[in-house]
């Protein structure tokens, strides 16, 4: 059995573990919401900056062995990532 270091230990990791995925999820969707912006709407360019950061992301977690129950954390950082980066492309 775990005692309470034990356990506030594996809790603190876990926030990390989340924190992080969640920081590289926002990061790496920035400049593809940035190229989104210029791509005429529902175009294959469009499309694929939306779409092309997910295995990555898919592949932290898996890697991290995060649980599935954080899925929509990840998809609303990596929306808001795209968002802030199309708000920089001001064109």
């Amino acid at each position: 059995m775990l005692d309470a270091l034990g356990r506030h230990s594996i809790i603190i990791s876990l926030m990390l573990t989340v924190l992080i995925i969640g920081s590289f999820a926002f990061i790496l969707n920035l400049p593809f919401g940035y190229i989104r912006k210029s791509a005429k709407k529902y175009s294959f360019k469009w499309f694929l900056c939306i779409h092309m950061p997910v295995p990555m992301i898919i592949i932290a977690r898996i890697t991290t062995h995060t649980d599935y129950r954080y899925i929509p954390l990840f998809i609303f950082i990596s929306i808001a990532g795209q968002i802030c980066g199309g708000k920089i492309n001001l064109h």
